[in-house]
This record gives structure tokens, C-alpha cells and sequence, in this order.
């Protein structure tokens, strides 16, 4: 499962792991994201959505319907 939220668009970001001895390697830093299904009324039907922690968040604040047409219209499948 690649680790983007279909809301928001997060993307892991990319650094390094610094050690004591000040050697670096390089590390990625992946998005909190979580399988989550959304009753959508709109569409009469549920949906599943790969969300991060701020994504549901803004589920939360501005409504599935909202969120879904707005992915409908960007041409994410659902």
C-alpha cells in the first residue's frame, strides 16, 4: 500500500537517522495513514478511504459529501 492520503496528499517525507557519532544514513518519515470506511448519502453507499490522521480531521470539519465529490471531480476511484 503506498503511503499517501487520497485527501490531503500527503507523501512520506525522506531525511536521515543522525547517530551519536554524527554518521547518516538516509530514513523516511511515512504518513499516518488508515483504511477507513465513510457512509457516503450522496452516493447511497460506503465507501473505503486510505486517510491520514489530518485527513480525518477534515472529513470531520467539512463532511464525507464534501470530501467524495471532491475526489469524484480530481478522477479518484472509489
Amino acid at each position: 500500500m503506498s503511503r499517501t492520503c487520497q485527501v490531503t496528499g500527503a507523501t512520506p517525507g525522506f531525511g536521515n537517522n543522525v547517530s551519536h557519532s554524527h554518521r547518516r544514513t538516509r530514513r523516511r518519515f511515512d504518513v499516518n495513514v488508515q483504511r477507513k470506511r465513510y457512509w457516503v448519502p450522496s452516493l447511497g453507499r460506503s465507501v473505503v478511504l486510505t486517510v491520514s490522521a489530518r485527513g480525518v480531521k477534515t472529513i470531520d470539519r467539512r463532511g464525507i459529501d464534501v470530501v467524495v465529490a471532491e475526489l469524484l471531480r480530481r478522477g479518484v476511484r472509489l
